[in-house]
């Protein structure tokens, strides 16, 4: 089975290093073109880039995919079918009729819950229990194709949207060398999504970075780790502005309102939440600061309560 994969980030590259693990012939790679990044605004290519070129793998950046310049380089490249990992672009109805056996996607969710760009941050931002992997065919409408397999894992309640990133990853790797020898074989399934059934998961912002202290300490919670690596969570304490990296709930209550500091200390910052729970934020980042733990910034900075 001949390959074209179209990915960019971490999560992608993990697919491809699997698919040229295990053998597949990989006739090229498309990605995003590179972006400058740090302060000396150097172009730096993605992950994908960079696993492709290490294998010797052919690499295509264009700045479009509409105006017919993809499509000559996919028919000379002559896919018997197209993979798209977190590739960051709409792909356009020429293109996903091309290959034979069309084209394949691995999705970080369990579909058609939360179809979309964010789907992992929004599993752990919303507090669910569990989440995983679905590879589907791709359609013209988002995240909306036939689905063929999935794998679930339960999402830690202490578990970060990078660190479940992390996770998905390998497993939506192995999930996709299953499902293209099945394709191959003529015995994957194809399954419809419920529409009914599907639920949105929108790119983070930073407008979402503020704490809303009148949600349940839980959620709070989820919240801080939910938004890790970025935007991160973000809240004003005692008069200062902080980034929040941890915390942890206290099982105690106040008749305090939310958002109120109720003690600091050693383990931390003990804040009041939605129905008077209180949680102790663990570990923090002052504006301009390391992050560092809350006991050890409180050493140096004191806090009035």
């Amino acid at each position: 089975m001949r390959v074209v994969f179209m990915g960019t980030p971490d999560f992608a590259a993990c697919s491809l290093e699997k698919l040229l693990a295990e053998g597949f012939d990989v006739a090229g790679v498309f990605c995003q073109p590179d972006k400058p990044r740090d302060r000396g605004h150097k172009l730096v290519p993605c992950a994908v880039k960079q696993t492709a070129l290490a294998a010797g793998i052919p690499v295509y950046q264009p700045e479009k995919l509409r105006d017919g310049t993809a499509l000559a380089i996919l028919k000379e490249l002559a896919p018997d079918i197209i993979v798209v990992v977190a590739y960051g672009r709409i792909i356009p109805d020429d293109i996903l009729a091309l290959p034979r056996y069309g084209c394949i996607n691995v999705h970080g969710s369990l579909l058609p819950k939360y179809r979309g760009s964010a789907p992992i941050q929004r599993a752990v931002l919303n507090g669910d229990a569990v989440t995983g992997v679905t590879t589907m065919h791709l359609s013209t409408g988002m995240d909306e194709g036939d689905m063929i397999y999935t794998a679930e894992t339960a999402i830690g309640e202490t578990e970060t949207s990078g660190e479940l990133f992390d996770r998905l990853a390998p497993l939506g790797a192995e999930l996709l060398v299953k499902t293209l020898r099945d394709i191959e074989a003529g015995t994957a399934p194809r399954i419809p999504q419920n529409g009914s059934e599907a639920t949105y998961a929108p790119p983070l912002s930073k407008e979402e970075s503020p704490v809303d202290w009148a949600k349940p300490a839980r959620m709070v919670l989820k919240h801080i780790y939910g938004m890790q690596p970025w935007p991160c969570a973000a809240a004003e304490l005692s008069g200062t502005a902080f980034k929040l990296f941890a915390g942890v709930a206290t099982g105690r209550h106040s008749d305090k309102a939310p958002g109120t500091v109720l003690s600091t200390g050693k383990a931390g910052i003990e804040v009041v939440c939605g129905g008077g729970e209180t949680l102790l934020i663990t570990e923090l980042q002052a504006a301009g600061g390391k992050r560092m733990a809350a006991g050890a910034y409180l050493l140096g900075h004191p806090m009035e309560v």
